[in-house]
């Protein structure tokens, strides 16, 4: 049953209406973490009228916390966030069914938790459980909506929708941990996990009501600092980004290596000019200690100037994807994409098969 006086301004929207706002009441979300994402995420699905509600972590409210995990008080400090953030739930609409669970999502309770939802929703912050999502969803066939935050930058998808493409898909390997610190090491904004779990609450609410075009091999980017938003297609590379940046496929002619094959070639005497394209925030933190030259993708063009006739090029990123659509654009300006090679798997595959070949700070 739909509350009119509650959701009106919903059912006045053509896209929702009665109908849509129907599949929001009947809906069952899961959202793995009340921290910083979940927050935000619990508290617009709640007030949208999402039916269930179901919240899984096994963190305490820490003083910490409060900078940005707006559903928590100050006296709720000790408690699990789980059951703050459902006690959120039930009074602001006492309609919703919550169930929260006080446990961290792992490889023997996954299943059991998700099965029964229609959309998981990633609140974590850690890489492995998103793997373990991913691989959970793909098993049970529910789509999943991504957010990471990391200072100043937050991204945005969604996997596994309608069979599209997965986590796995846009990370094919795990980064070491020493590439990605935590917030708790690197620091976050505190509004940048509201502007996240915004859009992902909106996915969730696109892909229930089956209006507009969610996220699905797309990957968003935004930038706080300069208020910018991007969004790189992904699922395969070199047919879909490549075509993004205005170029056919058949036409790059792009070249990958991965790091072994890379590390093997530069013992045989290859000689190529390595150009980190991350940001400057993340070539602070480490970099590979043969790079030459660095220039964030989607400033690509200005290194033009700098990159010698008579050598090929390496580039790379954290896992391949921004390096690949930088070699897109240079054989867009022109440059011959037979010298041109993508590090397939980024950084984070060179450490794990060189790992002192990687400079830190």
């Amino acid at each position: 049953m739909v509350d009119l006086a509650r959701h009106s301004r919903h059912v006045l929207l053509p896209q929702v209406g009665i109908e849509g706002q129907t599949r929001l009441a009947k809906a069952k979300v899961l959202c793995v973490g009340a921290g910083g994402l979940g927050c935000p995420v619990i508290q617009y699905l709640a007030a949208a009228g999402i039916g269930h509600i179901t919240i899984v972590d096994d963190d305490m409210i820490d003083i910490s916390n409060l900078q940005r995990q707006i559903l928590h008080r100050t006296a709720d400090i000790g408690t699990p966030k789980a059951e703050s953030a459902a006690r959120f739930i039930t009074e602001l609409d006492p309609n919703i069914s919550v169930a929260y669970f006080v446990e961290r999502v792992n490889e023997t309770n996954a299943s059991r938790l998700f099965e029964g939802h229609d959309v998981i929703i990633d609140g974590t912050d850690n890489i492995p459980t998103r793997y373990l999502i991913d691989n959970t969803c793909i098993e049970l066939g529910i789509p999943w909506v991504y957010g990471s935050v990391y200072r100043f930058e937050g991204q945005v998808s969604v996997f596994n929708l309608n069979g599209g493409p997965t986590y796995s898909d846009l990370f094919p390997e795990a980064p070491p941990a020493e590439l990605i610190p935590s917030c708790a090491e690197a620091g976050v904004l505190g509004v940048l996990p509201g502007t996240i779990g915004c859009l992902q609450a909106t996915e969730v609410i696109k892909i229930i009501i089956k209006q507009g075009e969610p996220l699905r091999g797309k990957l968003l980017i935004f930038d706080a600092l300069d208020t910018s938003m991007r969004t790189l297609r992904f699922g395969n590379i070199e047919s879909e980004q490549v075509e993004e940046a205005g170029i056919s496929a058949d036409e790059t002619m792009m070249k990958s290596l991965d790091a072994s094959e890379a590390i093997q070639r530069l013992a045989d005497g290859w000689n190529p000019y390595i150009i980190d394209v991350r940001r400057r925030d993340e070539r602070a933190q480490n970099r590979i200690a043969r790079s030459d030259d660095f220039c964030p993708h989607e400033e690509i063009d200005s290194v033009i100037p700098r990159i010698p006739e008579n050598r090929d090029v390496l580039l790379y990123c954290l896992g391949g994807v921004r390096s690949s659509i930088a070699i897109a654009h240079l054989i867009q300006s022109g440059l011959d994409s037979t010298r041109l090679f993508n590090l397939e798997g980024g950084i984070a595959g060179w450490s794990a098969v060189d790992p002192d070949g990687i400079i830190y700070g």
